[in-house]
């Protein structure tokens, strides 16, 4: 992995927006993860600070921007640091 960087799979579970690196790679895998605007098509993909991330959850569209990697999965109030809350959406499958 590059210097500053780190898989997008693991930068989702250490941040709190899935559950668990499996269903990380599973949005990813099926599509629903974006990354600077293009899916995702890899769970190794390597994500930097400053990237903007959307994906899924729940019934809505998540919009991020990557504010910090992590170098382990903290607590929530430690998490929540690692990005900014763009855009919170519904998701265009509910429309």
């Amino acid at each position: 992995m590059p210097d500053g960087a780190m898989r997008i799979d693991q930068w989702l579970w250490f941040a709190r927006l899935c559950k668990s690196r499996g269903l990380a790679q599973t949005l990813i895998g099926q599509g629903l993860v974006r990354l600077n605007r293009q899916a995702v098509a890899k769970a190794g993909t390597p994500l930097r600070p400053g990237d903007e991330v959307a994906l899924p959850q729940g019934r809505q569209q998540l919009r991020l921007k990557v504010l910090a990697l992590a170098g382990r999965r903290g607590p929530a109030a430690e998490a929540a640091g690692l990005y900014l809350l763009l855009d919170r959406l519904p998701r265009d499958d509910d429309v």
